[in-house]
């Protein structure tokens, strides 16, 4: 059904795949000699280093996040993540297939940020863990498992970044950083609030996590901020809840380094904060959002905070005929990854 298939080639060509992968690996390791590219500056250090399509077809290996290497631990610094939650109604079960989506576009990634020189691969240890386990006939034990899943990763010392699933992954992952680093500032990108009470009767879903955070105390809501919200509600003062906990926010990401300060600081990007005519391929969208420039400009913005997590969420792979949401999101998933601490910058 989806363009997953196309990259599963376990012929020949996989061989070659990880031959040639040793090489490109090579470049950051302490034994290796020979450089393919003699201007590459590496660190001198091993380090996962993706495989270039310039050695490498991108069509070529199995679909981890930018080709990077696949382990079961998080004894890394950064590790990828799939959580694939979905609300259980039609149009969000098809979140489900985001993680999986995402990290097929992300073929299309290179090793280098050229818009602002970042290296991140040649100073951080970076891999693809997998998805975690979820329950898909247990709401509640999902959140459970994916809080104790992350409660192992942040205790390795490791930064997460997430690919969803619907927004209802952050709150179970917010209580997992939350009780390592304690309240957490939060920088918000999303159409939608996501602080409503109660949907149909239930206080857990993907409309409902920061109004859970704020209620267990696991957010500093001084340090909060929500950039993209717009659309129609169910009533004139659908907002009226998050102006009263968050600071409205003119976008300028200076104010928010300002307001953020140097303690621990959560980016969660749900992909409909982008306009749809840019990024169609969710579950709620909303017209007049943001454009992928903008975007990444919020993401590069945060440089220098302190991130301890990141998640990308809501991309349905159905509605995107294209698969140009799944290719933004594995773009804004890379600018995470160039911003958080101790990347190395040319």
């Amino acid at each position: 059904m989806f363009s997953v298939w196309r990259n599963l080639n376990l012929s020949r060509s996989a061989a070659d795949y990880f031959s040639v992968k040793r090489q490109v690996l090579a470049l950051c390791s302490e034994r290796g000699t020979q450089r393919l590219n003699p201007h590459r500056k590496c660190s001198g250090k091993r380090f996962n280093v993706p495989p270039s399509a310039e050695f490498v077809s991108r069509v070529s290996g199995i679909p981890t996040m930018a080709k990077l290497p696949y382990q079961d631990s998080a004894e890394v610094l950064v590790t990828f993540v799939g959580v694939k939650l979905m609300w259980p109604s039609l149009p969000f079960l098809l979140h489900r297939f985001g993680p999986r989506q995402i990290r097929v576009e992300s073929a299309m990634l290179r090793s280098c940020n050229c818009g602002t020189r970042a290296a991140p691969y040649e100073s951080l240890v970076v891999a693809d863990i997998g998805d975690v386990n979820v329950n898909v006939f247990d709401l509640k034990d999902t959140c459970r498992r994916i809080r104790e899943t992350y409660r192992k990763i942040v205790a390795h010392g490791c930064i997460p970044l997430t690919m969803g699933g619907d927004h209802t992954v952050t709150y179970p992952i917010l209580q997992a950083v939350a009780e390592k680093h304690g309240p957490v500032g939060l920088i918000h990108v999303d159409a939608h609030a996501d602080t409503s009470d109660m949907i149909l009767g239930e206080k857990i879903g993907h409309g409902t996590p920061f109004r859970r955070c704020v209620e267990e105390g696991i957010l500093d809501c001084k340090r909060v901020v929500q950039i993209g919200l717009r659309g129609s509600g169910f009533t004139p003062d659908a907002y009226e809840w998050s102006r009263a906990q968050f600071k409205s926010l003119v976008p300028l990401m200076s104010e928010v380094r300002a307001q953020m300060g140097s303690s621990p600081v959560y980016l969660s990007f749900d992909i409909d904060g982008l306009d749809p005519g840019f990024a169609p391929g969710t579950g709620t969208p909303e017209i007049a959002g943001l454009t992928p420039i903008q975007g990444v400009e919020i993401i590069r913005g945060c440089r220098g905070l302190n991130l301890v997590g990141c998640d990308l969420v809501e991309v349905s792979p159905p509605y995107d005929t294209t698969g140009n949401t799944s290719l933004t999101g594995a773009n804004l998933l890379f600018e995470m990854l160039c911003v958080l601490p101790k990347v190395k910058y040319y």
